[in-house]
């Protein structure tokens, strides 16, 4: 068994979930950011950009895209993804807090609510300041997160998937913390492979998120230097968000 503690890492069987999981093209924010980058003629980087759910298809609709992530087993499934179709974009491992490049971009984009992973405010606050260093002035930033009402438990997490070999693919996940003055969730997954009835593999992986009210969010890319911010709920730009909201995704720019 794999006992790495390292919090969001994403291994090799949770990598492979996620693709069977979230299908490229699929899920509902890829076709909200394709809309919102067509005709976008500048440079995008996708920080956390996983196996390339979003950066694959940004690529394929002409954009320039860059992406890093802290997960090598991430990846290697985004370069022999984005390799199968034709692609060979910049990626690199770098992390959130010390990701750094030579240029700047005219735009970040975060999507999937991959922004809550930095679990601390005071290094969110730091990674904000950081998007804004690697923007061009006028340049745009946007990202997905999930609210403060995914502080409540909703009950354990168990699932399970066929993967493309016949394995199948277990996930097993139990909330161990919430801590509501922070806003921060701890939460415990076991990923398990099973083949021919027998356990061959299993991996342990702590996961923690922070969560975002919508006015705190706001306030906080205005204190890291952003104007003209916007906010869409639920992937929907025709109305202003709705108390249920899942998903809210902020557009702001570089002063």
């Amino acid at each position: 068994m794999h006992t790495n503690t390292t919090t969001n890492r994403y291994g090799s069987i949770a990598a492979e979930i996620y693709d069977i999981d979230k299908p490229i093209g699929a899920m509902p924010d890829t076709a909200f950011h394709l809309e919102r980058f067509a005709g976008f003629d500048g440079c995008i980087l996708e920080p956390a950009c996983g196996s390339g759910r979003t950066l694959l298809p940004l690529l394929e609709a002409g954009c320039d895209v860059t992406g890093f992530d802290p997960s090598r087993e991430m990846l290697e499934r985004c370069r022999a993804l984005c390799a199968e179709r034709g692609y060979a974009p910049d990626l690199s491992d770098q992390s959130f807090e010390d990701f750094r490049y030579d240029h700047p971009f005219d735009a970040i984009l975060v999507p999937a609510g991959s922004f809550t992973l930095i679990d601390r405010f005071e290094t969110a606050m730091a990674v904000l300041r950081r998007f804004r260093n690697h923007l061009v002035v006028g340049g745009v930033v946007i990202l997905d997160i999930q609210p403060v009402r995914f502080l409540d438990p909703t009950g354990d997490d168990r699932r399970q998937w066929t993967a493309a070999n016949g394995d199948l693919l277990t996930i097993e996940g139990e909330r161990v913390a919430t801590d509501w003055l922070a806003q921060r969730v701890e939460n415990r997954y076991r990923y398990e492979r099973w083949r021919d009835n027998r356990l061959v593999e299993a991996q342990l992986e702590p996961m923690s998120q922070r969560y975002w009210g919508l006015e705190e969010f706001a306030l906080a890319l205005g204190a890291a230097g952003f104007c003209e911010i916007k906010v869409a709920g639920d992937y929907d730009r025709s109305r202003a968000p709705r108390p249920r909201a899942r998903t809210l995704t902020f557009e702001a720019t570089r002063d």
